[in-house]
């Protein structure tokens, strides 16, 4: 008799098959957005990993070792969609003040030539085969497994991200606690949409749900302009002379910064006291 594949199974094989048809496309050429569009079907594919790690606990390195041959692909992936963003950002500098920033683009253009090189010699330097070895391991691995063992999988996850969003929400917050803060609420909120796929009722009310999302996006800006700073303040290290329209860019950058981390500090707080309580 054949065993059936757990429900959610079938929503990793689209994000699979997605993922794997990018990879060839990338293969070609590297794009800058095929490149962020497959960042996100591999960060599902990471957390579906997680998810069945949980499930199959007696093996302890079983999610790690299952999407480890795709991990540096990943990491690559996502500086070059860093770059994207502080292009983006520099973009809106130029329409809001009418000023040009092409010496700093230069510099951001050869940033990203030398990423998508690492991402293209990664791609072009691996094997379908660690696609469909995870492919096989993943479906083998999702046999047999009832929706109600996925729901308790879910839960444990999103007790972990909270509890780690617990640990970063502390006065002041750090900018690793920032980045960690969004990667928890980014899973949390997938992790509820797979519940709701399948289902199940919401973890959360629905006022706890949009506020979990307020919070993300809000981090959305905080972190473009922390990459935008980090990115100008290397920018500025290798020039003599610096323009005015940079350093005064670079105030405006701090001072937003510190805005956005107070805002966000105080939705953070008022979220995971609502969340825990």
């Amino acid at each position: 008799m054949q065993v059936k594949t757990s429900p959610v199974f079938q929503i990793f094989l689209q994000q699979h098959q997605e993922a794997k048809t990018l990879f060839l496309d990338l293969g070609k050429e590297i794009k800058s957005k095929k490149a962020i569009q497959l960042l996100s079907h591999m960060e599902f594919l990471e957390l579906y990993s997680d998810l069945l790690s949980k499930i199959h606990f007696e093996d302890k390195n079983f999610g790690q070792s299952l999407f480890s041959p795709l991990k540096k692909l990943k990491k690559s992936l996502k500086k070059i969609q860093h770059l994207k963003l502080v292009e983006k950002t520099i973009k809106q500098r130029e329409e809001s003040t009418g000023l040009k920033f092409e010496s700093f683009k230069a510099y951001l253009g050869a940033q990203k030539r030398i990423m998508q090189k690492e991402a293209f010699d990664l791609v072009v330097g691996s094997s379908l085969k660690n696609w469909d070895d995870f492919l096989d391991r993943a479906h083998q691995a999702s046999k047999g497994i009832k929706p109600l063992t996925i729901s308790t999988a879910i839960h444990q996850l999103v007790q972990e991200e909270l509890e780690l969003a617990t640990n970063d929400v502390k006065s002041p917050m750090s900018t690793q606690s920032f980045r960690d803060l969004f990667e928890s609420f980014r899973k949390v909120i997938m992790l509820e949409n797979i519940l709701l796929h399948l289902g199940f009722n919401s973890i959360f009310i629905p006022q706890i749900h949009q506020e979990l999302q307020t919070v993300k996006n809000g981090l959305k800006p905080w972190y473009a302009n922390h990459l935008t700073f980090q990115t100008m303040t290397h920018f500025l290290s290798e020039k003599e002379d610096v323009s005015k329209k940079y350093l005064d860019w670079a105030k405006e950058l701090k001072e937003e910064k510190k805005n956005l981390s107070t805002e966000i500090e105080k939705q953070a707080f008022e979220l995971v006291r609502k969340v825990i309580s």
